[in-house]
């Protein structure tokens, strides 16, 4: 699914949403002959875990309460897996089939081929206005919105309570502390003092965390891919020196390391620190390990802001039903549909006013930190339709950049070179 929070950071399957599998909460087609209905088709991601939790209730309750305050405009779902949807999307695009709706992971390349409608043909100004600052910013395509927001996630820094009570460990704020105390940890035993998990599964998304902390990024102030900047060059030095080089990320070897194994160990009580997301807390929490969250340690403080992702809504021009469209995405983006769906996946909601009603609401409380690194968090690149072809060469090589006796400047500098090339095609 491209940069979907669901990869990244829920690291579930949905096995059984099977290929083609379609929950039609309506009649199909365009309505009885003559009776004006209009049918939107909407195809939307699985972000459970099986029957009990499929995103098909959700979606099933959100068109049932829609239709009965629009008569006019029937709904019919289909909810696919994460390992399909955006697949499946792109074939329906391709072959002049595409849906009036869909929540995948990407946008920007529908939006450049110009098969998107804009926020302001379809919203009504108080939902736009209602989203996030700096979730808008990565659903523009040249200063437009096209990619609406569907629901977030930000990162924090985890450790295991216990294990830091053993070694006599505080919470850690900075690079150093971050070293001093991998090394307290591995003297007393802990299979993975602080996991990196720089495997295919997920490098993009850890990588830009790490780079965030170093005072860099992906991209510059004016938007252009930055890759191999002096300030990200640092950054993975001090990380083969003083993780990698040192022994103190585990037995298996960051570039080896996927998240799902990582975040795996952390639940088992293996790991005592690695940078993680809601979800991941409670899974631990249930299994019993005490976790302890700060935000990400920098090299002279904890970093100001977080990194975010978020996936996407966006409604398709081909069938041309923009006024449709726009009245079920304001109905979806109520405050009410907004928490529903945050509060069952344990993810964080786009929208100010929702997310305001999450913050004081004290079941909530787990989540707090995370709500508060969200406005001032830093997302991927979402808007490059180069992004993926740079995406995928990160998760192919970075693992190489910590390796003991390895070169970041060269390694990043080759993605850099490709990240430029790609973006050069567009």
């Amino acid at each position: 699914m491209g940069e979907a929070v669901q990869r990244r950071f829920l690291g579930l399957t949905a096995a059984v949403a099977a290929l083609g599998m379609t929950a039609t909460l309506s009649a199909c087609g365009g309505g009885d002959a003559g009776s004006g209905d209009v049918t939107l088709k909407l195809v939307a991601a699985d972000y459970g875990t099986g029957p009990e939790n499929s995103s098909e209730k959700y979606w099933s309750g959100v068109a049932s309460g829609f239709e009965k305050e629009h008569p006019g405009i029937k709904i019919d779902v289909t909810v696919l897996s994460w390992k399909d949807v955006d697949r499946e999307v792109a074939e329906m695009v391709k072959a002049g089939n595409a849906p009036d709706i869909a929540q995948i992971g990407a946008y920007a390349d529908y939006a450049k081929a110009g098969k998107l409608y804009t926020a302001d043909e379809t919203l009504a100004i108080r939902t736009t206005a209602n989203f996030l600052p700096s979730l808008t910013d990565a659903g523009k395509v040249d200063g437009t919105l096209y990619g609406l927001p569907f629901v977030a996630s930000t990162r924090l820094l985890f450790y295991n309570q216990k294990l830091f009570d053993q070694a006599g460990l505080d919470a850690p704020e900075t690079w150093d502390d971050i070293s001093s105390d991998a090394a307290a940890l591995k003297a007393k035993g802990v299979d993975y003092p602080f996991a990196l998990p720089l495997g295919q599964e997920e490098a993009q998304a850890e990588t830009l965390m790490w780079l965030l902390s170093g005072n860099g990024g992906y991209t510059d102030d004016v938007g252009s891919y930055d890759i191999d900047s002096a300030e990200n060059v640092a950054t993975f030095r001090w990380l083969r020196d003083n993780l990698v080089g040192k022994g103190l990320t585990g037995p298996v070897a960051p570039g080896k390391l996927d998240r799902a194994k990582a975040f795996e160990a952390f639940t088992a009580g293996k790991v005592g620190m690695l940078n993680g997301h809601p979800t991941l807390m409670d899974e631990a929490e249930a299994k019993g390990v005490k976790v302890g969250m700060v935000p990400l340690p920098g090299a002279d403080g904890p970093t100001k802001g977080s990194m975010g992702v978020a996936d996407w809504m966006m409604g398709f021009k081909e069938n041309g039903h923009r006024k449709e469209i726009g009245k079920f995405l304001d109905y979806a983006y109520s405050d009410e549909n907004v928490l529903e769906f945050a509060e069952q996946y344990d993810l964080l909601p786009v929208t100010g006013s929702a997310s305001a009603a999450m913050e004081t609401d004290k079941k909530h409380q787990k989540l707090h930190e995370f709500l508060v690194a969200l406005p001032n968090s830093t997302l991927p690149p979402f808007g490059k339709t180069s992004w993926a072809t740079v995406s995928d060469a990160i998760k192919k090589k970075i693992g190489s950049a910590v390796a003991p006796g390895s070169n970041p400047e060269s390694i990043l500098g080759e993605i850099s070179a490709e990240a430029t090339q790609a973006e050069a095609a567009e």
